[in-house]
């Protein structure tokens, strides 16, 4: 085999390990829960998936990955820099559809024996969702309907959202208001999908 050639399918084939196993970019048409649907339909296979199992609404999980990733399998965030460009990693370990931490993916792989439960898979973001939005109802009190809260104790952790250190960040209390809007919007949207 010639060196190129050679380099070639190896090239090939470190790319097509780094995928991750997501469909990677979003959909379009992020503002229309049904447009979301009909692209990829795996989605509402996994989201009905975690309604039954977790109680999660529809809505409220497509609500949530909406804000976390806008659907987006390998999303990550910013990297953080030095002197404005010397990148020194990313901000947080989030990472996936959910935007899970690592310590709270391992919490969730651990308790639920979801070793090969992967970020970027849809079927295991939506539940991971499910599982840490059952746990803050049970610990919290707050509602699984409610996109709001069920936000800010996801974005904050349960003990922050306990602390309230959420009442400091105005800009996230504005964010929550978004989700429980979008949560409403994608609900009455879902109504009307074929």
């Amino acid at each position: 085999m010639s060196r190129r050639l050679y380099a070639l399918v190896l090239l090939t084939l470190v790319a097509a390990c780094g995928r991750g196993g997501g469909v990677g970019e979003s959909p379009d048409g992020l503002n229309n829960a049904c447009t979301i649907l009909s692209q990829r339909p795996g989605y509402l296979r996994a989201f009905k998936a975690t309604e039954r199992k977790w109680g999660v609404p529809v809505h409220v999980q497509m609500a949530t990955i909406y804000q976390e990733s806008k659907f987006d399998s390998d999303a990550r965030t910013p990297f953080r820099y030095t002197l404005g460009v010397i990148p020194m990693g990313r901000i947080s370990s989030a990472y996936g559809y959910s935007q899970a931490l690592d310590g709270t993916w391992e919490e969730y792989q651990a308790e639920r024996g979801q070793n090969r439960a992967r970020r970027d898979n849809i079927r295991d973001a939506t539940d991971f969702m499910g599982w840490y939005m059952v746990g803050t109802r049970d610990r919290l009190g707050i509602p699984l309907h409610d996109a709001r809260n069920q936000y800010l104790a996801y974005h904050e952790g349960r003990t922050g959202y306990k602390r309230g250190s959420y009442r400091a960040k105005p800009w996230l209390v504005g964010v929550s208001a978004k989700v429980a809007d979008r949560a409403e919007t994608y609900r009455r949207q879902l109504r009307s999908c074929s």
